[in-house]
């Protein structure tokens, strides 16, 4: 049995059914559930904005002190925070499951995934590395912003239900209760950094070069898009032939930082490639997209199809849904700020405690 499962809030559901829906049509034999960093009792949606999936609300799944969570965290912060205590919950509710993978929710899986439920059956991690090889300018995202944000994406991550792989989550979930913040400054990116000791703390963990894993905009600089005469997504590591060129079918496609409602742009987050024809970019845009080499109409129709499937899902619905566990800005600053302030009388104490 293996469980494939997202985490989102109600402002993401759209997102959460788009990888249900591409799951239920590749992989009809895992089985998907959302978990659920909202409570529904509060948001009280309609019948037709209720996902045809399992819900499991993360107040359900028993976090010791979720509240102070809460207090801390963001809601990016928050839920990534919880995925490791959902993993954990999906390991002791369905102790027959050999394999539990999860995804963002903004992912579309479009192969069944042979090869990786294998790999999981020898391995008890499998990782995506962010990139597969050099990344060519400065442009956004480049390697020093994986440096800052963490080797592997967390966006994937596939665990067999071995002692190991429960290790590593018990091991996970304590680094983040507190520590699943956004402050580079302080090392941290949510949950991504810690993942950069699971190769170092355990043998059996797979760094995955597959160029189907995980294709996204910060890995676009090596992997190309077409389609094959059966009308499947494959993806090359080169524009052109040659002896050096390889093609593996697309297995999921990460939509990090899409909005439908912005359909020009890959992703907020970057500024390495456009849709843009040549010519028509303006201001500090145009000096890397006008370049024909950052024009990437081979990727257009996957984001044409995934705004398609979001709007369908009700995107713009949910997106007017807060997240009823998250404190404005400016209390989580306060919040922070308190934090510091207490920090050196807490180090006193525990050294006076220590004695």
């Amino acid at each position: 049995m293996t469980i494939a499962f997202t985490i989102c809030s109600i402002n993401y559901l759209a997102q959460a059914r788009t990888l249900g829906d591409s799951l239920r049509e590749t992989n009809p034999d895992y089985t998907y559930l959302i978990g659920l960093v909202d409570k529904l009792s509060e948001a009280r949606l309609p019948d037709a904005l209720l996902p045809d999936y399992p819900m499991v609300e993360v107040h359900t799944i028993g976090i010791p002190d979720f509240a102070a969570m809460c207090d801390r965290y963001d809601i990016t912060e928050l839920n990534t925070a919880v995925k490791p205590f959902y993993i954990d919950y999906l390991y002791k509710t369905y102790p027959d499951a050999s394999q539990v993978i999860y995804f963002d929710p903004d992912i579309i899986v479009f192969q069944p995934l042979h090869e990786l439920n294998d790999a999981l059956t020898n391995y008890s991690l499998v990782l995506t590395p962010h990139t597969l090889s050099p990344i060519p300018d400065w442009e956004l995202p480049n390697e020093q912003h994986h440096l800052n944000t963490g080797i592997y994406n967390l966006g994937f991550i596939g665990l067999s239900n071995n002692a190991t792989a429960r290790q590593f989550v018990d091991w996970w979930k304590d680094r983040l209760v507190y520590e699943c913040r956004i402050d580079l400054c302080a090392g941290l990116f949510v949950d991504q950094h810690w993942v950069n000791f699971a190769p170092v703390y355990h043998e059996n963990v797979l760094i995955d070069h597959h160029l189907g894993y995980n294709m996204a905009y910060w890995n676009l600089h090596e992997r190309y898009s077409s389609q094959n005469d059966q009308g499947e997504w494959v993806v090359s590591n080169s524009r052109e032939s040659g002896p050096t060129k390889t093609s593996e079918l697309l297995q999921f496609f990460h939509f990090s930082g899409y909005n439908p409602s912005k359909p020009d742009d890959i992703s907020k987050h970057q500024t390495r490639f456009g849709f843009a024809s040549p010519g028509t970019t303006t201001g500090a845009a145009s000096r890397y997209l006008d370049r024909a080499e950052q024009q990437r109409p081979d990727v257009r129709p996957l984001f044409d199809l995934y705004r398609t499937r979001l709007l369908a899902n009700h995107n713009e619905l949910y997106r007017a849904y807060p997240c009823v566990y998250i404190k404005p800005p400016r209390a989580i600053r306060y919040l922070r700020v308190r934090k510091l302030l207490k920090e050196p009388f807490n180090r006193v104490i525990a050294l006076l405690e220590s004695r």
